[in-house]
């Protein structure tokens, strides 16, 4: 039953990852384990991807980087524990194919699986009744092309499946499967030059996960999956021929209705009515919030990266995350680090958490691996 315990709160932090309080008013959805980082490199530069850097999970913050990629092929692993301080066997694994076609066009397929770990059950009398084995899966395929040589745009397919449910204990929860599309674009300018040292700007935007609304329970009240939206940007300081500093600045809004509230404790909801289909209910999410405009404002999350990289062989990542503390309160910084050796990438990352909420990364390292084989596309 210890096990049933520790899995009920992990289920629990995943679905949410909020706080709940007569105070906040978070935003909450299906399928969260969509919006974990998948990587180590973005675990290290504030969990951002939307307008840094091409590289072999460019596929899961914006696809249309892929484009931009250098290598003709990337196959990419990667493995991150999940509330390491409760259990050892929840964690979220994720593999990663790229082929860029030529100068123009890339595509890219993906796997991510999230475990809740094995659930020993047993009844009143401590017998063992059998195993569950919970967990979240999403197929990704996407296709990227580049519009002109600095502007490109993709579009991602993605599956999902979510069965958390513990059949032989009837609970009400069913397995999920859906559907949703991500759209993205990215800009990334020619080098130029600033005097003591060179540069280049980039940005980038997408719209993932949208989908229809799905089930949890067989009758049940229906749920928005995580719909996002990312818009970030960037400048490489270019210091020499070996040197580069990456910085960038990355926003998130969660595209689902803020939840109605009862703002004068009188029984009274107020906000918009969230009972809408997905599509409205992006709209909808840029002025629904019951607080008004600062309520919005507040659906925000930033994030904050710096990456040094030496003569393409090492790296090293700092970032910091907020989000405001009436709709979640996550505020961490994270470090990590990258080391080449031929075709072959490791990257690790660690987060520092700053809030009085606790994450379930704490103290834990998050690893990737790449590698590139094919030809080489050296970009302008």
């Amino acid at each position: 039953m210890k096990k049933i315990f520790y899995i009920t709160l992990a289920i629990s932090l995943i679905m949410s990852n909020k706080m709940n309080s007569q105070d906040t008013n978070a935003l909450t959805t299906a399928t969260p384990f969509l919006l974990i980082a998948p990587d180590a490199r973005a675990g290290g530069l504030g969990d951002m991807g939307v307008a840094t850097s091409p590289d072999a999970y460019s596929q899961h913050y914006n696809a249309a980087k892929l484009a931009f990629s250098e290598s003709q092929f990337t196959v990419a692993v990667n493995y991150t524990p999940w509330l390491r301080n409760l259990t050892n066997d929840v964690f979220l694994g994720n593999v990663a194919f790229t082929n860029k076609l030529n100068e123009r066009s890339a595509w890219g397929a993906s796997l991510t699986f999230f475990s809740l770990g094995t659930i020993e059950l047993t009844d009143d009398t401590g017998l063992s009744t059998g195993s569950e084995n919970p967990s979240d899966l999403a197929l990704d395929g996407s296709y990227a092309l580049k519009l002109s040589d600095g502007i490109s745009m993709a579009v991602t397919l993605r599956y999902l499946r979510s069965d958390l449910s513990i059949r032989s204990q009837n609970t009400d929860l069913q397995t999920v499967n859906s559907f949703a599309v991500d759209l993205g674009a990215y800009y990334q300018s020619e080098e130029l030059n600033y005097g003591d040292f060179n540069g280049r700007w980039r940005a980038g935007m997408s719209i993932a996960n949208m989908g229809p609304r799905v089930e949890l329970s067989p009758g049940g009240q229906q749920s928005f999956i995580p719909t996002n939206l990312r818009l970030g940007g960037g400048f490489d300081f270019i210091l020499d021929d070996i040197s580069v500093i990456r910085s960038s600045l990355e926003f998130t809004k969660l595209l689902v209705p803020t939840p109605q509230r009862d703002i004068d404790n009188d029984g009274i909801l107020e906000g918009q009515d969230n009972d809408v289909d997905f599509f409205s209910g992006m709209f909808q999410s840029f002025g629904d919030a019951p607080g008004g405009f600062s309520e919005e404002i507040e659906e925000f999350t930033w994030s904050l990266g710096a990456e040094y990289e030496y003569d393409e062989t090492f790296a090293f990542r700092l970032g910091y995350f907020n989000e405001s503390d009436t709709k979640g309160a996550r505020k961490f910084f994270t470090l990590g680090a990258g080391f080449k050796f031929k075709s072959s990438k490791i990257d690790v990352s660690y987060l520092l958490n700053s809030s009085d909420v606790n994450n379930p990364l704490e103290n834990t390292l998050r690893f990737s691996i790449s590698f590139d084989f094919g030809d080489y596309f050296e970009e302008f």
